[in-house]
């Protein structure tokens, strides 16, 4: 089994320096916040956070490739949210000076802009690909809900290492008003791990799914919003199980996490639309984590996800995570509540 020890670590260092700056931006008043041309938003901070994890990426091992989920073109035009987000990044990496041996720094707002846009590969089957999701859940960023930054290797197609950086995620689920911000990371072969994000030294608790007797005591994570998942399916297939619990909505992979530490058991994100493609950078890192917590991940067809066709799932269908023991008995109630719709 290869060794990827260090773009483990050096993807939680790129995830922990990202953190700082997303977490900056959550808490101030502006987010300098652009609509894309699919309609989905995007803030000053999901460009200062792919220029800050590419970068790091980039000095760490600077044959890869990236595929990240952004670019600088609205950055190039616009001189004040370029500012802003060279401001931003400026002052993340000011503020983690101890990382810089590892991770670099960057020296001026053109080397920002050319590390941008470093995340346009088209992804595939061949050499070493970094999935990047600088913020996942933008709406549950902009709402004050969760979101997450998110890093994974890809060798030749398959998900080898990564880290997820959750910063509103509660350290102890127990006391939800508590501290809040945890890293998770992951190497295959190797186990998950999880730590508060305000403890950058410590080597992290490893990750189990918990043990679930009876599918009568499990309790779905789903998306918050609707147009990215079937609330109305994911309730019926919850009672076809005879599942009473309610749902923990949260918005990112944010839900990988929350299954991966014992919080919620199963994961649903059921296709809206017959021609949509999730986006690897979606679901690469968190799916790891879960099956080395102990779960599986898989389409809504029972097929694993395939990470090597380019910058999305296009071989697959939806998202069914769940402890292992449950997987089957959960995609076969998918498919059951499914048959004669978008299958």
């Amino acid at each position: 089994m290869a060794d990827y020890t260090r773009e483990r670590q050096i993807a939680e260092l790129a995830v922990q320096r990202a953190c700082l700056l997303t977490d900056k931006v959550y808490y101030s008043r502006v987010k300098g916040t652009v609509t894309k041309g699919d309609n989905s938003p995007v803030t000053i901070a999901d460009f200062g956070a792919q220029a800050l994890v590419i970068g790091a990426v980039h000095k760490a091992f600077p044959e890869d490739f990236i595929v990240g989920e952004e670019d600088a073109k609205v950055l190039r035009a616009e001189k004040d949210k370029r500012d802003s987000v060279w401001d931003l990044v400026k002052s993340a990496i000011e503020e983690s000076r101890d990382l810089s041996d590892s991770i670099g720094v960057i020296e001026d707002t053109e080397e920002m802009l050319a590390l941008i846009d470093r995340g346009s590969h088209e992804g595939g089957s061949v050499g070493r690909i970094w999935a990047l999701d600088p913020i996942d859940g933008t709406k549950g960023f902009l709402r004050g809900d969760q979101y997450a930054v998110c890093l994974a290797l890809m060798v030749d197609g398959k998900v080898q290492a990564g880290a997820l950086g959750c910063p509103n995620l509660p350290v102890d689920p127990a006391i939800p008003d508590g501290e809040k911000g945890i890293m998770l990371s992951v190497e295959r072969g190797k186990g998950a791990t999880i730590r508060p994000l305000s403890s950058p030294s410590s080597p992290g608790t490893p990750l189990r799914m918990r043990s679930i007797s009876s599918l009568s005591r499990a309790s779905f994570c789903e998306g918050v919003e609707s147009g990215h998942s079937s609330h109305s399916q994911q309730a019926a297939i919850a009672t076809a199980l005879g599942i009473t619990n309610p749902s923990v909505k949260m918005d990112s992979q944010a839900k990988y996490a929350t299954i991966a530490r014992g919080v919620a058991d199963i994961y649903l994100r059921l296709p809206v639309s017959a021609d949509y493609e999730e986006k690897i950078w979606d679901h690469a890192v968190g799916s790891l984590i879960v099956e080395e917590a102990g779960g599986v991940v898989s389409d809504i067809h029972g097929n694993p996800l395939n990470f090597a066709v380019g910058r999305t799932l296009k071989e697959n269908k939806g998202i069914v995570a769940a402890t292992a023991n449950i997987h089957k008995e959960v995609v076969n109630a998918v498919q059951n509540e499914l048959t004669g719709s978008l299958l």
